[in-house]
């Protein structure tokens, strides 16, 4: 009962904490999530990060052609049903509680490897979490780098115990291969999954139902009957129990077993165990439905003079939904009432990662400093009439957690950008001009404001940084010599995106 003995331990800890830290659980009215199952979710977030399109080298179709279709592709078929075996996964690297990079695996490459490529050494002393056990391959050089702790999550593994009798025999030598390899590392090779606080789950989707990219969507429908969020969510719900949940328990049970699991296959773990699971995956289906991919409901620029210069800079639509949503994720760390997170993410021209050209810097959320008890400071809003013990002077921002916990540094000369959940305030906007960064994707909540101790007033008057809220494409107005802001799907996509760490 070793595994399920450490998680309850774990578990326990947890909830035994009760200061509001940068780094800590909070006890109060507004339920909080767990770093252990933030980490886990953005690692199952990873794995759906959209696919890089990458075109066959000329030399390849050249040979299909002299071969045909029918020719003699053995070879090319073999590499693709090993494709198909490996399953694409998602990696949280994490440093002393912060996250140092975020990661999934491209066409050639797993995510363990791609992480030895990014970090190397500096893997040392770090926590890995990834969506799925890591194959022999990506373990041995993980361990090597002198990783803490590796936790997956406990389903189908990297190298898939679900596919066919001809690949099943290799996938199970793989997973005894890892077996023996995590018996012999000094590495804590675990499960990590917490049960979600009370009131976890309906405060999110109370949360993203209120939503402004739901909200503004719900104004504009035709038809109010229409509830497309639930509909939404429950589409969402189906596919991610199909990717990241076993259906059949008794096949959970056998993989469990052959991954060395064994102990949790017993009751209650193996029933909590599922519960926990099916939890998460409800929890990242409701805040992956608030940013929906809704007719043509996204995030673009408004600004009539910037739409020529910029239109074939801005991500793809679903490249800056899916950053939203991290970021949505990240807010829920938060140990202010009012949800608000960022992260910055860069191009490079090159990258070996399942995210294209971009790569993680930083991220944060709005929290008290670090090593602040909860009763430290005031938790009044603006509906306080007493100035004295209102909360605003005392928070932490989002971006300034950003860019105080960065990993990496914001080179000028590439292309930065960062996504708030919400507008940024008067006190956040200097800095962000200041750091250099080139574009903004954010909620436009409160957008030209001023309440009571925080402003508003200055996003709007922001120069020199591309600024994309949510809006609908067919509210702009159509850029000259242009098609693209008319038909989006049919702008011109730079390459890929990455992600950032509280």
């Amino acid at each position: 009962m070793k595994e399920a003995g450490q998680m309850q331990n774990l578990e326990s800890a947890e909830a035994g904490r009760s200061v509001s830290t940068q780094t800590g659980s909070m006890t109060g009215e507004i339920p909080r999530l767990s770093k252990v199952n933030l980490f886990t979710l953005l690692s199952l977030w990873m794995e759906l990060f959209p696919a890089v399109e990458t075109q066959r080298p000329k030399s390849q179709e050249k040979e299909e052609g002299k071969h045909g279709l029918l020719g003699d592709n053995e070879e090319m078929a073999k590499v693709s049903a090993d494709k198909k075996q490996v399953k694409r996964t998602g990696l949280v690297v994490v440093k002393n509680m912060k996250i140092v990079g975020l990661h999934c695996s491209s066409e050639d490459l797993h995510a363990g490897k791609i992480a030895m490529i990014k970090h190397g050494s500096r893997l040392k002393n770090c926590d890995l979490y990834f969506s799925r056990k890591p194959c022999s391959a990506c373990l041995k050089m993980i361990v090597n780098a002198g990783v803490n702790r590796i936790s997956y999550w406990p389903a189908d593994p990297e190298i898939s115990l679900l596919t066919g009798a001809s690949s099943y025999e290799d996938a199970k030598l793989d997973a005894k291969a890892v077996e023996r390899l995590k018996s012999n590392s000094r590495a804590h090779v675990c499960v990590l999954l917490q049960p979600l606080v009370c009131y976890m789950v309906q405060f999110v989707e109370e949360t993203s139902y209120k939503c402004d990219f739901i909200q503004k969507i719900s104004r504009t429908l035709p038809d109010t009957n229409i509830d497309f969020y639930s509909e939404c969510k429950q589409e969402r719900i189906k596919e991610y129990e199909t990717i990241f949940l076993v259906s059949s328990e008794e096949m959970h049970k056998q993989i469990l077993m052959t991954i060395g699991l064994e102990n949790l296959c017993e009751n209650p773990y193996f029933s909590n165990l599922r519960q926990n699971m099916k939890d998460l995956i409800l929890l990242l289906a409701t805040v992956a439905s608030s940013v929906p991919n809704f007719k043509h409901y996204g995030f673009y620029c408004g600004s009539t003079e910037q739409i020529n210069e910029i239109h074939n800079q801005s991500l793809p639509q679903e490249i800056a939904r899916h950053c939203m949503i991290q970021a949505r994720l990240l807010a829920y760390r938060t140990g202010d009432g009012k949800t608000g997170l960022c992260w910055f993410a860069h191009f490079s021209q090159k990258s070996c990662d399942g995210t294209g050209a971009m790569y993680f810097i930083g991220c944060g959320y709005n929290a008290f400093p670090v090593g602040s008890e909860y009763a430290d400071f005031p938790h009044m809003d603006d509906k306080q009439k007493d100035r004295e013990i209102r909360k605003f002077r005392y928070i932490v921002h989002a971006e300034q957690n950003a860019l105080t916990f960065r990993c990496q540094e914001i080179k000028p000369e590439e292309r930065s950008m960062i996504f708030v959940t919400k507008c940024p305030c008067d006190e956040c906007v200097p800095l962000i001009k200041g750091a250099g960064i080139k574009q903004i994707y954010a909620g436009d909540v409160d957008v030209g404001k001023k309440k009571a101790d925080i402003s508003y007033m200055r996003f709007g008057e922001l120069e020199g940084v591309s600024k994309f809220t949510n809006w609908s494409c067919s509210c702009l107005p159509t850029p000259r010599h242009s098609s693209a802001r008319s038909e989006p799907h049919l702008r011109p996509k730079p390459q890929l995106v990455a992600t950032p760490d509280p």
